[in-house]
């Protein structure tokens, strides 16, 4: 577990966050959050094959074809979907991965942890920013 000063440091030093598993669909949770994030002065990067464009930013079908750095990979993913994902995010080198509320995996933790990169598990950056920065 990160302490909230390291994560605070984190999000106010980050400008990119890689959404996983945006949806299109303004009453979805990753919307809402990727949405709040944007307004917080966040570039969104979103990952989804299923679709083309989102909150204004193109979508990307993985974090293996998003064009340069993010600081921050989101993950809107079932939690046995997640090791592989985190894999890949590994592959962009983030300061942060952050696992969406009820999202839990102990082996992407231990593939994030093996790389010296914080893992944030089953906690919702929207309600964590806004109470360490808002």
């Amino acid at each position: 577990m990160f302490a909230d000063q390291q994560i605070k440091a984190i999000l106010q030093e980050a400008r990119t966050i890689a959404v996983v598993g945006l949806s299109d669909k303004p009453q979805r949770d990753s919307y809402r959050v990727a949405e709040y994030l944007q307004r917080q002065g966040y570039r969104i990067i979103p990952v989804n094959p299923t679709i083309e464009c989102v909150l204004g930013e193109r979508s990307y079908p993985s974090l293996a074809a998003v064009p340069g750095p993010v600081d921050i990979v989101d993950i809107f993913r079932r939690s046995e979907e997640v090791p592989p994902v985190v894999a890949e995010a590994l592959e962009k080198k983030p300061r942060l991965i952050w696992l969406q509320r009820g999202v839990v995996s102990p082996q992407a933790a231990e593939l994030a942890a093996a790389a010296g990169v914080p893992l944030v598990m089953d906690r919702c950056l929207k309600v964590e920013h806004g109470r360490l920065l808002g």
